[in-house]
């Protein structure tokens, strides 16, 4: 089990209660005073601060606490899940219109989604790799060092007067070639284990001769050095994308802008939910064509296609459901965010390689 996801997780769910606001039956109908800030109550929750007039003090409330702040499971799961999958507009209409205590928001919704797909992409054991990378630079660099060594043993035996220091300076040359001989065959046998067909060994060669290069700039070379071992790079990547994965918020929201210029009304809290609502859709609906690959192939290759074909249609009633547009304002607007989508996503994908392999 991987630590740092479970971690991730509770804070997650933890970040996303605390955006939420308290609901569901405190318990009896206490009236009186409530116990925080000592306002006037006369239901189940103060009108003031909102905390509950019955304050729990059992074990098993504490679990349920436990158990609400991480997985947000209440009714309003019930009914934000099958809106965001079959009637993503109304969702968004009424999160925007003020009708929001029946629904989970969409920051956490968002925010737990990525947190517990990762979590649980941490209990799949990949197999590992047998690309071994032979780090080219260092065995040159090696090289000059073992030759530097002998040739200076070689100027000191031209100077030496003695046989005993001849002798000794024999040995120390004896002992320096046999330590380069041991290092070259170890590096020949890694060598050898390279699959050169491999895309981790031709990602490997490329970076090599980027990093040789003595036309390439310090940043290319940097990154070029962590990529001669591929594995460790799509590992860090990997991590990245998953510490990241909110830029895809903000990198969304001024595209979304763009096609709402001359609409006064429409807000960029507006195009946030929009987005935020979009992408807990994607990332839960690949988190389930993952999971049905692991069962069978087959279900996981027709998930996937039933994703490339889905996506659209779900984006465009979001679309049109959520800003209450026409037909064809709803076309137009759609064909030009198709195309904002690849630009954002080769902007983040910019942005997480910078970010794990360039700095």
């Amino acid at each position: 089990m991987d630590i740092e996801g479970a971690g991730g997780v509770v804070t997650a769910g933890l970040v996303a209660g605390a955006i939420e606001k308290p609901t569901g039956k405190a318990g009896e109908d206490h009236t009186g005073h409530c116990s925080d800030c000592g306002a006037e109550t006369s239901g189940n929750f103060c009108s003031n601060c909102g905390q509950p007039t019955h304050v729990h003090r059992t074990l098993l409330h504490l679990f349920e606490e436990v158990l609400h702040g991480v997985m947000h499971f209440d009714a309003r799961i019930w009914r934000t899940l099958p809106l965001l999958a079959f009637n993503p507009g109304k969702l968004t209409r009424e999160w925007i219109h003020g009708r929001r205590t029946r629904y989970v928001s969409p920051l956490a919704m968002f925010l737990f989604t990525v947190f517990i797909t990762f979590f649980a992409l941490s209990f799949v054991h990949m197999p590992e790799s047998g690309f071994h990378p032979v780090n080219t630079v260092a065995g040159e660099e090696g090289a000059a060092e073992f030759e530097r060594g002998r040739q200076e043993i070689a100027a000191a035996r031209a100077q030496a007067t003695t046989p005993g220091d001849k002798a000794a300076l024999d040995v120390a040359d004896g002992v320096l070639a046999g330590i380069s001989k041991k290092d070259e065959g170890a590096a020949t046998a890694h060598a050898g284990g390279v699959d050169s067909d491999s895309w981790q060994g031709a990602v490997s060669e490329i970076a090599n001769d980027v990093y040789t290069d003595p036309n390439t700039g310090p940043g290319a070379k940097k990154v070029a050095k962590k990529m001669m071992n591929p594995d460790l790079a799509i590992y860090k990547i990997q991590q990245t994308f998953y510490k990241f994965a909110f830029l895809l918020v903000p990198l969304s929201i001024p595209f979304m802008a763009l096609l709402f210029l001359w609409r006064r009304k429409t807000t960029l809290y507006d195009h946030g939910v929009f987005v935020l609502y979009s992408l807990t859709f994607v990332v839960l609906v690949g988190l389930i064509a993952i999971g049905l690959g692991f069962i069978h192939p087959v279900l996981g290759g027709l998930a996937w296609f039933a994703i490339i074909f889905g996506l659209p249609v779900h984006q465009f009633a979001q679309l049109k459901g959520g800003y209450e547009l026409g037909w064809f304002s709803t076309i137009w607007r759609f064909f030009f965010l198709q195309n904002f989508c690849w630009i954002i996503v080769g902007l983040f994908v910019t942005a997480i390689v910078y970010l794990a392999v360039g700095v």
